[in-house]
C-alpha cells in the first residue's frame, strides 16, 4: 500500500515512455496477479487488470458501484450520478453529437472546418499538431453548442481550455505560482464566459438557433434539475470529453503513421477511390462514404487500442463487493485497466506493434470483451461515433489532398493520461503544388 497519506502515487505517476502498460501495473501484476491493491492520493484502490472482474463492476454501475474520478478531477469536473440525469444527459449529448446528427448535418460542418484547418496549416512553415488540433476541435465544438466565433473573439479559449486539462494531473496546491493554481484561474475564465452566454440566451428567448445550448434552455420547462448553473457545468464537461482526447488520437494516428510509410499508401488507395467513384468530384463527403472506410476505421481502431488515452475507468465500491473469495469493501476505490485488455499478447498478437491489418480477422465477440476504448455497460461515451467520424474526415481530407512531414517530437509520454513530450512539429503541403 505505499507510504502512509502519499501510497504508491508517485510511483504510479512516474512518467513512462511507452504505449506498453505502465511499469506501475505491469509490476505489480506479475508480483500479486491480475487483480491487487494500492494505496493512491490517501486512497485504498483495488486495481484490476482481470476481464471477468471489469466486465462484472461495469454491470453493477448503480448498484454497488458509482463514478469516480481523482480528488483534482472531481473538485473541476460535475459528477452525475445514475437515474434520470445522467439518462438526460446522454440523450441530450447523442441528439447533437451522436450518429443521426452525424449523418444528417455533422459530417459536412466537421469536412468543412478540417479543409479550412489544412489549408491554413499549408501555408506555414510548420504546426504544432496538439496545440494546432486542439484549437480547430475546441472551436468547433463551441459553435455546436452555443454558435461560438473564434475568429471574432477577443481571447484564445482553446489555451485557456488546454491549461486547465493540463492542470487536472497536478498536485492540488491552490497556491500562486503552481499549475493547479493557474488551472482554477483558467477554468473560472472559461466558466464565466459561458455563463454570461447562457445569461444572454434566457434574456432573448424568442431568439432559436437550434443549437446545444437552445435546446437546454428548452428542457428547462419540463427538467427541474436544469438550472443555469447545471447547464453551464454539463456544457464545460462536454467540452472536455471531446477537446482533450480526440486531439490526443489526432496526433497518435499522425505520429504512427509517419512511421509507417506503407500504412499510409494503403490509406491513400482508400481516400483516392471514394474521390474517383463520386459522380461530382466537388460534393461534399457523403454518410455513405463514411461507411465505406474499412481500412481507415480499421487505422482508428488500432491507434485507439494503442493509444489507451484514459489509464483506465474509475469506479467507488458503495456496498461490499465478493469477487473470487475476496471481499472489495464499500467507500474503496476500483481502477478498470482497460489497456491491459488492448495490450493482451493472448488477444492482439504482437500488441505493441501498430498493425491495422489486424482487425479484419478479430471477431465482434472478442473485440466487445476485449476493446473498451470509450468505456462500457451505461457509462459508455455518448461520443464514440462522433470522436470515429472527425479522425475518419481528418484522415481523408489528409491524404487525399495534402501530404505531410514530421519535423521534430511525438516522443510520447504517460503520466499517466497520454501526452507527446515536446509536441508533434509537422509541415503540410498541398499535393497539386
Amino acid at each position: 500500500m505505499g507510504f502512509p497519506l502519499i501510497g504508491e502515487t508517485i510511483q504510479l505517476l512516474i512518467p513512462s515512455r511507452s504505449l506498453d502498460l505502465h511499469p506501475f501495473i505491469k509490476i505489480r501484476v506479475q508480483r500479486y496477479g491480475p487483480i491487487f491493491r494500492t494505496s493512491v492520493v490517501g486512497r485504498p484502490v483495488v486495481m484490476s487488470t482481470d476481464p471477468k472482474f471489469n466486465h462484472y463492476i461495469i454491470t453493477e454501475e448503480g448498484k454497488s458501484v458509482e463514478l469516480w474520478y481523482l480528488d483534482t478531477f472531481s473538485k473541476m469536473l460535475p459528477i452525475y450520478g445514475v437515474g434520470s440525469i445522467q439518462k438526460y444527459i446522454r440523450n441530450i449529448a447523442l441528439s447533437h453529437f451522436g450518429v443521426e446528427s452525424i449523418r444528417e448535418r455533422l459530417l459536412p460542418q466537421v469536412e468543412q472546418i478540417v479543409q479550412k484547418t489544412l489549408r491554413s496549416w499549408s501555408t506555414q512553415k510548420s504546426v504544432e499538431l496538439k496545440h494546432a488540433t486542439s484549437s480547430m476541435l475546441f472551436d468547433f465544438t463551441l459553435k455546436q453548442m452555443f454558435g461560438y466565433d473564434s475568429e471574432n473573439s477577443p481571447e484564445k479559449l482553446s489555451d485557456k481550455f488546454a491549461n486547465f486539462v493540463h492542470g487536472l494531473m497536478s498536485l492540488p496546491l491552490n497556491i500562486p505560482g503552481t499549475t493547479y493554481h493557474k488551472c482554477l484561474k483558467d477554468q473560472k475564465e472559461v466558466l464565466s464566459m459561458m455563463r454570461g452566454i447562457v445569461k444572454e440566451r434566457l434574456a432573448s428567448p424568442d431568439k432559436h438557433r437550434g443549437d446545444f445550448l437552445d435546446h437546454a434552455i428548452q428542457d428547462m420547462k419540463t427538467e427541474n434539475f436544469l438550472t443555469e448553473d447545471f447547464i453551464v457545468q454539463l456544457m464545460f464537461g462536454i467540452l472536455f470529453g471531446t477537446f482533450e482526447p480526440i486531439s490526443a488520437v489526432l496526433v497518435l494516428t499522425l505520429k504512427l503513421l509517419s512511421d509507417h510509410p506503407l500504412i499510409v499508401e494503403e490509406l491513400t488507395a482508400e481516400h483516392e477511390a471514394i474521390l474517383r467513384n463520386r459522380h461530382n468530384p466537388d460534393s461534399s463527403l457523403s454518410w455513405d462514404e463514411y461507411k465505406s472506410m474499412t481500412f481507415t476505421l480499421n487505422v482508428i481502431n488500432e491507434v485507439l487500442r494503442l493509444g489507451n488515452v484514459a489509464p483506465g475507468l474509475l469506479r467507488r465500491v458503495t456496498k461490499d463487493i465478493k469477487f473470487n473469495g475476496y471481499i472489495v469493501p464499500a467507500g474503496w476505490d476500483i481502477v478498470l485497466v482497460t489497456p491491459a485488455l488492448q495490450l493482451n499478447p493472448e488477444t492482439f498478437k504482437d500488441p505493441i506493434a501498430f498493425n491495422p491489418s489486424r482487425w479484419k480477422g478479430l471477431d465482434s465477440y472478442t473485440i466487445s470483451k476485449n476493446f473498451m476504448p470509450f468505456g462500457g455497460g451505461i457509462r459508455q461515451c455518448a461520443g464514440a461515433d462522433y470522436s470515429r467520424a472527425v479522425v475518419a474526415t481528418f484522415l481523408h481530407i489528409l491524404v487525399s489532398k495534402y501530404r505531410w512531414t514530421k519535423i521534430k517530437g511525438g516522443n510520447i509520454v504517460r503520466k499517466p493520461i497520454l501526452d507527446f513530450e515536446g509536441g508533434l512539429e509537422i509541415e503540410v503541403s498541398e499535393k497539386n503544388k
